[in-house]
């Protein structure tokens, strides 16, 4: 199995600012390609601006020296029966060059130090068919939650519920 508890050497993460739309919807974008999901890829510069500095989400960068290296984007929850705050992590991307370095686990033990300072946890899904995610994800402790489906009303649908 690959090492992915190895240190970055010249690397930083923090907070996006504004200034950084551009390489969060470039960072995406190369998600969405992987995922396979380009053709529903419609984010703009515009709407990281409004929406992932805190408003709707938040995104964290890691950066190799001068370079985005990946990225997470996150938002809080809330798990009523359990009464605790959680982290939900909507997008964990590293670019494929700097895979196997150390950033994808710096982004989220940076994520999981802001959920343990709310006593809380870290959650997210992963594509079925994505076994280095899911060995990544294994080789840190993580565990499949497999009772729940996931359900989304959107379109007509949604309009046809909401009217």
């Amino acid at each position: 199995m690959q090492s992915y508890g190895r240190r970055m050497s010249d690397s930083h993460i923090r907070p996006a600012r504004p200034a950084d739309a551009h390489f969060i919807v470039r960072l995406l974008r190369e998600l969405a390609d992987y995922e396979k999901l380009h053709e529903g890829f419609l984010l703009t510069e515009d709407q990281v601006k409004r929406d992932m500095m805190g408003q709707a989400c938040h995104c964290d960068l890691v950066f190799a020296g001068d370079e985005a290296a990946g990225l997470a984007c996150w938002y809080w929850t809330y798990k009523s029966f359990r009464a605790r705050r959680g982290l939900f992590i909507e997008d964990l991307f590293v670019r494929a060059k700097f895979r196997g370095k150390g950033h994808g686990t710096a982004l989220l033990a940076s994520l999981g130090r802001k959920a343990r300072a709310a006593d809380g946890f870290l959650e997210w899904q992963v594509l079925d068919w994505n076994t280095p995610s899911i060995e990544f994800y294994k080789s840190l402790g993580a565990r499949q939650f497999g009772q729940w489906l996931n359900y989304r009303l959107e379109g007509e649908n949604l309009e046809r519920l909401a009217s």
